[in-house]
């Protein structure tokens, strides 16, 4: 009999029990946060820190994030949008999305993603308050 442990399809240990119980420390070791949870956490600190400065003339906005825009079959892959801004009516809240996917494969750090982040959000905040970018971040830069 082999001392390795396979199932009924002679694959080997996966998922759960492959991983130590626990760490030297008695804790379970956190896993690693995915590619979406860590876009997820850097819009979130950009909207924090405008939406601070600016929450008494946003009004009610809502952030999200998608990971792809729903578009028409024939449009232009060159053409794809990296945000979304839905102004909202009467009580209904204004709704600002971004895409996560055409967002990431236009950046090739973790520095430019954050750039392209602030500037989305700032570029789209400014148009809802109708001001200009400069006005609602100072770190802003436009695209060169």
């Amino acid at each position: 009999m082999s001392l390795s442990r396979r199932d009924r399809r002679d694959h080997g240990l996966r998922g759960p029990q492959i991983l130590p119980a626990k760490t030297p420390g008695g804790l379970r070791a956190r896993p690693r946060p995915t590619r979406r949870e860590r876009f997820d956490s850097l819009v979130l600190g950009i909207v924090t820190e405008i939406e601070t400065r600016w929450e008494r003339h946003l009004g009610l906005l809502e952030y999200a994030v998608e990971d792809t825009p729903l578009v028409p079959d024939d449009w232009a892959p060159d053409n794809v949008p990296l945000s979304s801004l839905i102004r909202g009516t009467g009580g209904q809240a204004s709704r600002l999305v971004l895409f996560r996917r055409p967002i990431e494969q236009r950046c090739g750090s973790r520095e430019e993603l954050e750039a392209m982040v602030l500037m989305i959000v700032v570029e789209q905040i400014a148009e809802l308050l109708g001001l200009d970018a400069e006005q609602v971040d100072p770190r802003y830069r436009a695209e060169e």
